[in-house]
Parts: structure tokens; C-alpha cells; sequence
């Protein structure tokens, strides 16, 4: 074992595991990001410290071969969706823009690690949970496929997304639904609050 691959097999369990396949595919282009491709990631948290798990969960998207953390919203404060009032903590969300030459499929590989890294666990439906990362959007790309459908199929209708994404990028885009602006006029923002004494840093 040479001395980097030790380095690399110690390294924080939120940077792992990419696949060495992504690593080859992204390595040369790591630096320099030629040709990315933008891609939207909502945040959520109501489990533990959420804002120290929303800030970890962006490090460790920037610590990804092939992705770069371009923008970081505010945290907004949500009630949980689909569960009695009170029976769970509130969430903290927030919304990150990339700029990545990772697929698609290679993207959702490494958001599913992030969650994992966070020990997230998903034994119930609209449960409670240490961190949520979807992938909302990927460049204009629509997709209807059930592993990973762009973009997300139900981002239109959650003001917990739509508000810190127009925060981040007041022109931005839903492929295939229109001006997030807009969008934002059509849903409620009941249980959905800015919280101004909160920040999470972008990655340097």
C-alpha cells in the first residue's frame, strides 16, 4: 500500500466513498471543470445540530472530485410536511448550486453518500432525519426516470426549495415548469421562515 492510498483509505468518512471510477472519469478535469454542467441540491435537516449537518454536508459536496459549491442560500426554518404538528422537530433547508462534470447517476451516488456519511436513515416515510440531499436540478435536463426523475417531481410545489433557490438565483429556471419567481408566487410559505441569524459559509 503506497503512502498515498493510506492517506486516502484515513481520510473523513464525509468525503467517502466515491467510486474509483468517478474519481478517474472527473480527476482530469477536477481542476479546471471543463465543459460543467450546473446542477441544484436542496438541504434539509431536523435531527442533531442541523446547521453544523447542512454546513458538513456542503463540505463534503465541495470535497468531491468534480464538484464545485458555487452558491450557498439562507437557512429557512420548515415545519415538517405529512406528520401530526409537534411530533417532530422542525426542519432547517437550504439550497446549493453546482458547478459539476459528474452524470447525473454519479451525482445522486454521492448524495447518497453524503446521507449516509450522515447516517440517515430511511425506515419512514416523511420520518424524521439527520440530512436530506436531493437533487432538484441538473442543467435543463428532464427525466422521468424512477431512480432519479429531473427535475424533482415535486420542487414545484415546496416553497422549503423554491425560496432559498430565488434567494441564491432570482432568474433561475425549473426545466420544464417555468421561472422559479413564479413558481414561488403559487405555493404557500405557511411554516416556511427565513432565519436571518443563521448563515452557512460557502466552501473555500
Amino acid at each position: 500500500m503506497t503512502a498515498a492510498s493510506f492517506t486516502e483509505g484515513q481520510s473523513d468518512p464525509t468525503v467517502q466513498p466515491v467510486p474509483a471510477s468517478v474519481v478517474e472519469r472527473v480527476d482530469a478535469a477536477d481542476s479546471t471543470l471543463q465543459n460543467p454542467r450546473r446542477a441544484v441540491i436542496s438541504l434539509g435537516s431536523n435531527l442533531g445540530n442541523r446547521l453544523e449537518t447542512l454546513q458538513g454536508a456542503i463540505d463534503a459536496l465541495e470535497d468531491t472530485p468534480g464538484v464545485r459549491v458555487k452558491a450557498v442560500s439562507p437557512v429557512y426554518e420548515t415545519e415538517p410536511w405529512g406528520v401530526e404538528p409537534g411530533s417532530q422537530p422542525s426542519y432547517f433547508n437550504a439550497v446549493v448550486v453546482l458547478r459539476t462534470t459528474l452524470p447525473p447517476s454519479s451525482l445522486l451516488e454521492r448524495a447518497h453518500a453524503v446521507e449516509e456519511a450522515f447516517h440517515r436513515v430511511r425506515d419512514e416515510h416523511w420520518g424524521p432525519r439527520t440530512i436530506d440531499v436531493d437533487i432538484v436540478a441538473y442543467a435543463d435536463l428532464v427525466s422521468d426516470d424512477p431512480v432519479l426523475t429531473l427535475p424533482h417531481p415535486r420542487a414545484h410545489e415546496r416553497a422549503f426549495v423554491l425560496a432559498p433557490w430565488h434567494d441564491v438565483d432570482p432568474e433561475a429556471q425549473l426545466p420544464g415548469r417555468g421561472a422559479v419567481a413564479q413558481l414561488l408566487t403559487t405555493v404557500t410559505r405557511d411554516g416556511v421562515a427565513p432565519r436571518a441569524d443563521l448563515e452557512l459559509r460557502l466552501p473555500e
